[in-house]
């Protein structure tokens, strides 16, 4: 491959860019952002032109050359109006132009351009949810009833969408070009300077020796890097890549193998700190503080790692799959060396002191950058690396994360539009107004519904699109039953989540079948089963509202006693852990289960008993009749 070779030269671009990016982001975390308008019309500026060169239209064809020509348009375009809005940032936000017919040109191609960049990075079903907006915004007053609207002109779509600070460059691209681009980026340092092959060492010695090892691998591993990197499709594709063969190579059925990745890769995108890029979103839509999001979702987190741990590990214990053998897990020295703890040390302190010294959320992680960034240079150079060497890693990193912000980047600037033509039409009124009217004031079948719905509208998005699109339109149907602002939008977020692995659209579980060799619905079915109790924990989010924080130290034991019975219940029962007597006894798991939802402490307390008691028969029965040893 030569230096003039058009793909060599596309790489090269890439990267340049991509670090380029890195550098902006680095830089805005430390120093703080540029003038609101500046900060995010160059953000745009920056990623649409990374994403067209990492999606070229019709690559590899013979119809390159006019994707050539088209993918120069749209960087022309989105670049022509990041110029325009920056050289006139003070009059956007201080006069509110009218909209001429060059403004018009330049906001719906802009738009035109982002949402064709969205569908290259996503699919298709994305941009076509937010073009629908845009024309319902256009056309609502030819729809009778009330879902109907007096109707808006190009003129003002324009200056809602292109000439303020409520459209292309609104609040959520301000989240994606600060607060979430940080976190991005230090999740890419965090990554390439050690933790990488620290956390999948530790998944391995955690769980890799007990019955269905590789299974626990996958588990633990795919919920350390999925709270990085907040992508299930990513997870599942990365760590699955190893955990899936693992699993088959001891025998389990592949169905199952890619079922336990797939739940597990899910998981990810709820857990502390990034949870799923939605944590920053939801910070600003609900209007609290990051870490207070953050803290929210540590014990329903722990409680969807419980429950498909345990399901995985009475499945194995039923089944007789075996650990993985001893030569075949990492030493302990080797995964805990000076060289790779420092720098996981040093970024946990660089955080630390940001949230105790009250800096901001993007200062807080550049903090958490610079001393890994110091660190993995000492303990490197200490250990006898170039420092050239070191530096490259330093470099790979910047790089990464500016490739990371692409997706997200892009995918948030449409769900701004979307959101933006939501507010406009009053469209989100309208949906509360029909699902209450359903529910005729029932929380429950209210909850019922808005999981239903949730599910459905998020299906084939991404989680952070989902999010948004699910939390614009239906959280207001249950803010107005009393319902806690933030409960609600934790409430969607699961749902918009777990919409990534529903049939009949389950992205997660699709590739994860693609690595397994197995039928897609086949490993849909088991992960539906594996994950079974994440369904329902979001339910628990109505009745106590411990589970995310509220309600003083008694809520919260209280919460967690009852989450934890009714996630191992259902644990129980879904891996199929047999107690006396005929086979159907077994249902009796599902009584402790169904207590654990009531809300008196008699009822909790009812649950841990019974529970109990049914561990003690089921351990009575297991020793009677001993489990198999090998798979």
């Amino acid at each position: 491959m030569t230096g003039r070779d058009p793909d060599a030269i596309r790489k090269r671009a890439i990267s340049a860019l991509a670090i380029l990016l890195g550098g902006f982001v680095f830089y805005t975390s430390l120093n703080g952002p540029f003038e609101s308008l500046i900060q995010r019309s160059v953000f745009v500026a920056m990623i649409s032109a990374l994403a067209v060169l990492m999606y070229p239209l019709f690559y590899g064809t013979r119809l390159r050359p006019l994707g050539i020509a088209v993918d120069l348009g749209i960087v022309a375009m989105i670049t022509g109006s990041a110029a325009y809005i920056t050289a006139n940032q003070v009059t956007i936000m201080t006069e509110l132009p009218w909209a001429e017919p060059r403004d018009m040109a330049m906001g719906f191609g802009t738009l035109l351009a982002v949402l064709e960049l969205a569908r290259r990075s996503s699919n298709w079903v994305f941009p076509a949810i937010v073009l629908v907006s845009v024309a319902y915004a256009f056309f609502g007053y030819l729809i009778p009833g009330q879902f109907g609207h007096r109707g808006f002109d190009a003129g003002y779509l324009t200056e809602i969408i292109f000439l303020s600070d409520r459209g292309l460059w609104g609040m959520l691209v301000n989240v994606a070009s600060t607060t979430l681009a940080a976190f991005v980026l230090f999740g890419a340092i965090l990554l390439h300077t050690g933790a990488g092959e620290t956390f999948f060492d530790l998944s391995a010695r955690l769980g890799g020796s007990r019955p269905g090892g590789a299974a626990k691998i996958a588990t633990f591993a795919s919920g350390f890097f999925g709270a990085i990197n907040g992508s299930t499709v990513a997870n599942v594709a990365t760590t699955g890549n190893f955990t899936i063969p693992l699993m088959k190579r001891l025998k389990y059925p592949a169905p199952y193998a890619g079922a336990v990745e797939a739940i597990a890769s899910t998981g990810g995108q709820l857990a502390p700190p990034i949870m799923g890029t939605a944590a920053f979103v939801m910070a600003e839509l609900v209007g609290v503080n990051y870490w207070s999001i953050a803290l929210a979702g540590v014990v329903p987190a722990l409680l969807f790692y419980l429950g498909v741990y345990a399901t995985v590990h009475v499945i194995a214990r039923r089944q007789g799959f075996r650990p993985v053998m001893a030569d075949d897990l990492p030493d302990w020295r080797s995964a805990m060396t000076a060289t790779r703890l420092a720098p996981i040390l040093a970024g946990l302190a660089g955080l630390g002191f940001g949230i105790l010294n009250g800096n901001s959320i993007e200062l807080t992680a550049c903090y958490g950058m610079i001393a890994m960034i110091v660190a993995v240079f000492v303990a490197r150079i200490c250990a006898g690396q170039n420092p050239l060497e070191v530096g490259r890693i330093v470099v790979r990193a910047l790089e990464e994360g500016g490739r990371g912000v692409v997706i997200v980047g892009i995918l948030l600037v449409g769900a701004q539009v979307f959101v933006a033509m939501i507010n406009l039409t009053g469209l989100g009124v309208a949906v509360t107004s029909a699902v209450l009217a359903v529910g005729q004031g029932n929380l429950a079948l209210i909850a019922v519904l808005m999981a239903v719905v949730c599910l459905i509208a998020g299906m084939g998005l991404p989680t952070s699109a989902a999010y948004v699109m699910v939390a614009a339109v239906f959280a207001p149907a249950l803010i107005q039953q009393g319902i806690e602002p933030l409960v609600v939008h934790m409430f969607v977020l699961y749902y918009a989540a777990l919409s990534v692995i529903t049939p009949p659209v389950c992205l997660g579980v699709f590739v994860a079948a693609t690595i397994a060799q197995a039928p897609w619905m086949k490993v849909a079915l088991q992960t539906l089963r594996l994950g079974a109790t994440a369904y329902v924990l979001p339910m628990l989010f109505l009745i106590y509202p411990g589970m995310l924080g509220g309600g003083g130290m008694e809520a919260i034991a209280r919460a967690v006693i009852s989450g934890t019975v009714f996630a191992m219940a259902m644990a129980h029962l879904l891996g199929g852990a047999r107690l006396p007597g005929p086979r159907p006894v077994s249902v009796l798991w599902l009584a402790p289960a169904l207590l654990a939802l009531l809300p008196p402490w008699s009822a909790t307390i009812g649950a841990v008993v019974l529970f109990a008691g049914l561990m003690a028969l089921s351990r009575q029965r297991n020793a009677a009749m001993p489990l198999p040893e090998t798979a």
